[in-house]
């Protein structure tokens, strides 16, 4: 039977005018930075996109600075109002730029364009939508009968959902009256750059959001600043567990939202077709840079056969390449040290006894590549059932008993996701309470909203991002506020 072939269907990049160079935005203006600078590059193709000031920690100082006098003088006495007011405004023009932010995140990070398209900006912009909405009802979200802001928050987001982060962070931090020093990923800073071309547009006032570009040494100088109130902090586990020992004993606060090996969990009941979408969702979704990804998949031992087997032939059907093209549904891996990261794991996944497959593609000769992959006859102690790899890479293993999908589930040091699929609303229940994960999908996999807040346990980190849970992590709260 002949196979039918999409024709390509690039987006074009001529919306976007890549400057060679760009700077810092502190107190409203784009600046030029003291330190050095470094190239972020288009990982599918390796291309050399534009130079990034790397901030210094004087660049950094004068961002707090500029961030704590907005606070102080303008920001913190606006009423929520109008703080609405500029969120809405930003949100709009969020709408109006959308095609521009999406190429350009897809650019900077492989993800593909019509995931940048339809999930990471209408999200962003959806986030300063509803939290715009919060800014003059804060007394009534029952966090206290006089909330008042924090004051300055440095915020680290990470390179998987750049603009997306950045929204997760902002949005909230400017509703409840904080101002904003905002450090993006090296390998993806160039939407937080034009989201600065956002705030001047919308005039928001010079210093209540800045933009400080770099690397792990510009992450550890806001994270030390002695003027900075609260830390938010997406990525690594690792990264997160320095964080909260370097601001141990100081009166700075912290939301950490961290690493993730969620268990994907498949019952003899379910609608076989759906759960094979949502698990394909749930692990090939933006490469698997994902971290709430369903990359342990558990599945009732008499359908096992029956699912690997629907999901093997799914995969065949996957488009991998050019993430400019709106057929493309795996994207580049973002950096070489990710791919690196996600062969070691997958080589010891071999070598440990469990059995690959991987999807047949034909991979791009540049840029950073991974075809989806699957492992089954895993073990419980294989390293890619306990590590998180990070990568468009799925582990299969299964269960008896409702009870044995818990402990299997539960037994990892994470607790971010996890996901149920059957067809019995009592089993779901009875699940979700017995599962260890800020977050438990059912019948479905990989969906946010605003309204509803996100985050993790164990390991994975703590606080909550979204909804009125996630207002109270950047508000003094109670009579004494």
């Amino acid at each position: 039977m002949p196979k039918f072939e999409y024709a390509p269907a690039p987006e074009s990049r001529a919306i976007v005018d890549l400057a060679s160079s760009y700077g810092l935005f502190i107190n409203g203006e784009l600046v030029d930075g003291t330190g050095s600078s470094f190239k972020t590059i288009n990982p599918a193709t390796e291309e050399h996109l534009a130079d990034i000031a790397e901030a210094s920690a004087a660049d950094v100082d004068a961002a707090v600075r500029a961030a704590r006098a907005a606070q102080t003088r303008v920001w913190g006495r606006m009423s929520g109002a109008e703080r609405g007011k500029y969120l809405f405004r930003i949100a709009r023009i969020m709408q109006e730029r959308s095609r521009e932010l999406a190429v350009l995140e897809t650019l900077d990070n492989g993800k593909p364009i019509k995931e940048s398209r339809d999930v990471d900006v209408p999200t962003a912009a959806a986030h300063f939508f509803y939290h715009a909405g919060w800014a003059d009802k804060l007394e009534y979200a029952g966090l206290g009968t006089s909330p008042r802001p924090l004051g300055v928050v440095g915020q680290v987001i990470p390179w998987n959902f750049p603009l997306l982060m950045l929204a997760w962070k902002i949005a909230p931090a400017l509703a409840t009256g904080n101002t904003v020093v905002l450090k993006p990923a090296e390998t993806t800073p160039l939407t937080a750059l034009l989201f600065a071309e956002i705030c001047q547009q919308a005039d928001l006032p010079p210093g209540v959001v800045n933009i400080v570009t770099g690397a792990g040494e510009t992450g550890r100088a806001l994270v030390e600043h002695p003027d900075v109130d609260k830390i938010a902090f997406t990525g690594s586990t690792e990264v997160g567990k320095a964080i909260a020992r370097s601001i141990a004993g100081t009166r700075k606060r912290a939301t950490l939202e961290l690493g993730g090996k969620a268990a994907n969990i498949v019952f003899e009941d379910a609608a076989v077709d759906q759960a094979v979408e949502g698990i394909v969702n749930g692990i090939f979704f933006n490469q698997g840079h994902v971290c709430c990804a369903g990359s342990r998949l558990l599945v009732q031992e008499s359908v096992a056969d029956e699912v690997v087997r629907r999901l093997e032939r799914r995969m065949k059907t996957l488009r991998v390449g050019d993430p400019m093209d709106k057929n493309t549904d795996v994207g580049a891996i973002n950096s070489k040290a990710q791919l690196q990261r996600i062969t070691e794991l997958v080589d010891a996944g071999e070598a440990e006894g469990a059995t690959r497959w991987t999807a047949p593609c034909e991979l791009p000769t540049r840029g950073f590549w991974f075809a989806p992959t699957v492992f089954t006859d895993v073990s419980q102690a294989h390293r890619v059932a306990t590590e998180e790899i990070f990568g468009p890479v799925l582990s299969v293993l299964t269960f008896r008993t409702p009870q044995e999908a818990v402990a299997k589930a539960n037994n990892t040091p994470y607790g971010l996701s996890a996901g149920i699929w059957t067809e019995k609303g009592s089993r779901i229940l009875w699940m979700a309470d017995q599962l260890k994960a800020g977050v438990v999908w059912a019948n479905t996999f990989n969906r946010f909203d605003p309204t509803s807040p996100f985050g993790g346990y164990k390991e994975s980190g703590y606080g909550r991002e979204g909804g009125r849970h996630g207002l109270e992590a950047y508000l003094q709260t109670g009579e004494g506020a």
